[in-house]
């Protein structure tokens, strides 16, 4: 019987493009993961400029998006999990957004 290895086990992520409608992220086991940009509300909303501005967090276990206020993990990709964040959140922050852009 196989087992992964923890490498296998908790691929980091290596590249990213986020499109009008898709955010595609290139893991270092070799998959590409694509989930719609709606299941991420504040870059699906966010100009274009605004959404090639991310870095990596945690050596490779997330992204963060400065000029949004966004991070997203490798984990939550990888099981396919879009956004919790609550209406009220989103609406608070979409005042923000407007304001400062």
């Amino acid at each position: 019987m196989a087992t992964l290895t923890l490498a296998q086990a908790n691929p980091t992520i290596r590249d990213l493009t986020v499109t009008e409608e898709a955010l595609s992220v290139a893991f270092s086991d070799g998959r590409v993961i694509s989930l719609p940009l709606s299941w991420y509300p504040r870059l699906s909303h966010a100009k274009p400029e605004d959404r090639v501005q991310w870095r990596f967090t945690g050596r490779g276990r997330g992204i963060h998006w400065p000029n949004l206020d966004e991070d997203i993990s490798a984990e939550n990709i990888l099981h396919g999990e879009a956004s919790s964040e609550s209406a009220k959140s989103f609406r608070k922050w979409r005042e923000w957004y407007g304001g400062n852009r």
